[in-house]
């Protein structure tokens, strides 16, 4: 069986696949002070506008999963980033790969971590591990596909860290 352990999700170690969306670092005040804003935490980026393309916020509602999850599917977005941000305070698990003969990496947010994955990105389905698994996403919506998978032969299992 091939296994992974997952990592704390960092800006660092996230940064080859994407960014890291949190309330960390530089802000500034709004809204009279009551309000931090921590401006401009990721690159968007919707390939070609062309044919209608453009940006979109849909809303998920993933079914959780437990540790050990197992998998042996991986998909990217050739033409856009795309990002997840989760409508409650629990953590999920995040796969990512460089691409598909890679090993993969498995990080684990805090619960106050959302993600942008950057354009081509490999990465694993939306996992949960607490119901509801509810998030916002931002990606590209458009007439062209933008979704490519690949099957692994033999399946990885994230084990708890």
């Amino acid at each position: 069986m091939r296994t992974l352990r997952p990592f704390p999700l960092t800006a660092e170690a996230f940064a080859p696949f994407g960014d890291v969306l949190d309330a960390t670092g530089d802000f500034r005040l709004i809204n009279a002070g009551l309000c931090q804003r921590h401006h401009d935490r990721a690159t968007l980026d919707f390939g070609p506008q062309d044919g209608g393309a453009r940006a979109g916020i849909s809303i998920f509602q993933a079914q959780p999963r437990a540790l050990p999850y197992s998998f042996d599917l991986i998909e990217r977005h050739p033409e856009a980033s795309q990002a997840f941000l989760p409508m409650t305070d629990h953590p999920f698990l995040v796969i990512v790969a460089t691409g598909p003969e890679a090993t993969p990496q498995a990080f684990l947010t805090s619960g106050a971590q959302g993600i942008n994955l950057h354009r081509g990105t490999w990465h694993g389905v939306l996992t949960p591990l607490h119901a509801p698994g509810l998030f916002a996403v931002v990606d590209r919506i458009g007439p062209t596909p933008n979704l490519e998978e690949h099957r692994y032969t033999e399946p990885w299992t994230v084990l708890a860290p």
